[in-house]
């Protein structure tokens, strides 16, 4: 991908960059030299900083796995817009972020994008508070499809969509939680994935 790393760093850039996709997190030094066989600690920095001052990865310092793929890293394009934080529960949507997440070529699509969930009210759908869901823009829904909804006040939700005559039910997969229900709501996507953050 770059013409100016050495073999070595281009190797290591690349286990970074399929374990951070594949797993969600980076390898630490220790795991880094056994994979290669680097016996010294110091080895394996030396290409990390190479990595670092080449502006392909970020570190920090105090964390043994904090290692990042900067925003000019090559993520082969199929990186999705992280468009912001949607609630399981009422909240406002915000589309303006520049993060980007890369969940490889099964969930790629042009027309998704990416929430990050807040709260637990679809927990028995298997969707707890911090996990990503992959939405598929679409602006109505069957009924029964769990989808992101927007309510004429602006609040955003992942809910279950049940139009019900003059109103719409947003059902929680929730057994202790009351369904939503409003006079007006416009479906903003379709929920077509979803990525623990536990795991």
């Amino acid at each position: 991908m770059s013409n100016n790393l050495t073999d070595r760093q281009q190797n290591v850039y690349d286990m970074l960059r399929d374990l951070i996709v594949k797993r969600g997190y980076g390898p630490t030094v220790r795991e880094i030299g056994e994979h290669f066989g680097i016996k010294s600690p110091n080895g394996v920095m030396c290409h990390l900083r190479a990595l670092e001052r080449k502006g392909l990865i970020t570190r920090s310092p105090n964390k043994s796995r904090a290692i990042e793929l900067t925003q000019t890293a090559d993520r082969s394009g199929h990186a999705m817009p992280m468009a912001g934080i949607v609630a399981a529960g009422p909240t406002t949507l915000a589309l303006e972020q520049n993060d980007r997440v890369d969940f490889s070529e099964m969930l790629f699509k042009d027309d998704r994008f990416i929430l990050q969930v807040s709260g637990d009210s679809m927990i028995e759908a298997h969707i707890a508070d911090g996990d990503y869901v992959v939405i598929q823009k679409a602006d109505n829904a069957e009924t029964g499809q769990m989808v992101v909804a927007q309510t004429s006040d602006g609040e955003a939700t992942l809910k279950y969509w049940y139009p019900e005559g003059h109103r719409i039910r947003l059902q929680p997969a929730n057994a202790s939680m009351e369904p939503i229900y409003v006079q007006d709501a416009k479906v903003i996507g379709i929920a077509v994935g979803v990525v623990r953050s536990g795991i």
